[in-house]
């Protein structure tokens, strides 16, 4: 009588480390599987995207008297989509895709010529870019799967998807207080353009330089309009 409470007991310790071993072989399989994914993926492996936001201040003067600027109001925002595939431990090559609102805060000044000679209380051309640009990526600094140092060297070519000029008078028409008037679809300024540039970065932030290669506007209002500065020089933060 007592063998069989005893057996009883032993069948049941038996099958107890059955399931206990089948579910370790599962979670084993499971674990396997996902770090043959982190392999291929992150921000030192073969293919790595995020995205980030931009600001770079407008720098210099336009090319010719009549369009002076804002410094600091006159600037590139832009908000794009990084995509980088790492060729050894020291280069890549990716490419970025973005928006970029470029935004010309104009001075109003006696010489104005850019739109009109007329002056307002504020005043402004913006552009809404478009913008691909592929990039080579150089490496540099002891890391492990972070984006750690580097230096890319940019091209950039893009479409003009939209463009706007504005200004807001003070006191405004008609016993307003204030007049703000918007001019969409501008026809003297290019709806193509490219340039090149470099940026210098550690994890996700870095410096940016860029240089305008095309003329802003057609070549028939190149003749009554100075050209707008090419360079733009600031910062960017990755988002990862």
């Amino acid at each position: 009588m007592r063998i069989l409470p005893a057996a009883f007991i032993a069948a049941l310790a038996l099958t107890g480390a059955a399931r206990q071993s089948a579910a370790q072989r599962v979670l084993l399989r499971s674990t396997t599987s996902l770090d043959t994914v982190r392999s291929s993926y992150g921000p030192n492996r073969a293919f790595f995207r995020h995205m980030y936001l931009s600001y770079l201040p407008i720098v210099g003067s336009a090319g010719g008297p009549g369009a002076e600027f804002r410094p600091f109001k006159s600037a590139e925002f832009s908000l794009g989509v990084r995509h980088k595939y790492r060729l050894s431990n020291t280069t890549a090559l990716g490419f970025d895709l973005r928006y970029t609102r470029l935004n010309y805060s104009l001075a109003q000044t006696d010489d104005k010529v850019l739109p009109t000679p007329d002056k307002h209380h504020s005043e402004a051309l913006v552009l809404h870019n478009l913008i691909a640009e592929p990039y080579v990526r150089l490496n540099f600094g002891r890391r492990g799967n972070v984006v750690g140092h580097y230096f890319d060297l940019l091209g950039w070519a893009g479409w003009v998807a939209g463009t706007v000029h504005t200004y807001e008078d003070r006191p405004g028409a008609r016993g307003a207080s204030r007049t703000v008037v918007h001019e969409r679809g501008l026809t003297y300024v290019r709806r193509w353009s490219a340039g090149v540039g470099a940026r210098i970065g550690s994890n996700r932030y870095a410096a940016v330089v860029r240089y305008r290669l095309t003329d802003t506007f057609t070549k028939a209002a190149s003749a009554t309009y100075p050209d707008l500065p090419r360079w733009s020089a600031g910062l960017e933060l990755g988002l990862f």
